[in-house]
């Protein structure tokens, strides 16, 4: 019952309250804050959707509109000076290729880490277990499925680096 309660606050206080387009973003933050999310930025943009509070975001982070941290148990990391669009997943759960009679296996969980000084473009999907370098951009509507070497341009489904960007 109790773990029951913490869901529901958790659900008003974050998924509703602080995520509503009517919320200032300082208080937002504050609300984030106050659940033990690491925030040291207040530029999140309404309507994101947090799965836990296992999450750092560094100093100057820009997170627009409707962007989906679900991490229910491995941390996600975002570097100072990165710039997130608009809708972006990020996405630290996958499962194991299991029988014919259940292809979902075993839950795999990973850790996501996004360098400093980054841009990842809009519809973009960040999958478990990606460490994307610092200065590196990802196009709009990439798909990541690998680590991302620093300072590159990484575009497409999979991602794949395109250009090398001056450091």
């Amino acid at each position: 019952m109790l773990s029951r309660f913490k869901r529901l606050k958790k659900v008003i206080s974050i998924d509703i309250l602080a995520a509503s387009y009517l919320m200032p973003r300082k208080i937002r933050c504050y609300i984030y804050k106050t659940f033990g999310m690491q925030i040291k930025s207040n530029k999140i943009a309404s309507k994101c959707y947090f799965a836990s509070k296992n999450i750092t975001i560094g100093h100057n982070v820009f997170i627009n509109h409707s962007c989906c941290f679900h991490n229910p148990t491995s941390p996600i990391t975002i570097g100072d000076n990165t710039w997130v669009a608009m809708h972006v997943l990020f996405c630290t759960s996958t499962h194991e290729i299991g029988t014919s009679e259940c292809r979902a296996g075993k839950i795999l969980a990973k850790p996501i880490e996004i360098g400093k000084g980054c841009w990842i473009g809009a519809n973009s999907t960040i999958l478990p277990g990606v460490v994307i370098g610092d200065g590196c951009i990802i196009g709009a509507g990439a798909v990541v499925n690998m680590n991302c070497e620093p300072n590159g341009l990484y575009v497409g489904v999979p991602a794949k680096r395109m250009k090398d960007l001056d450091s």
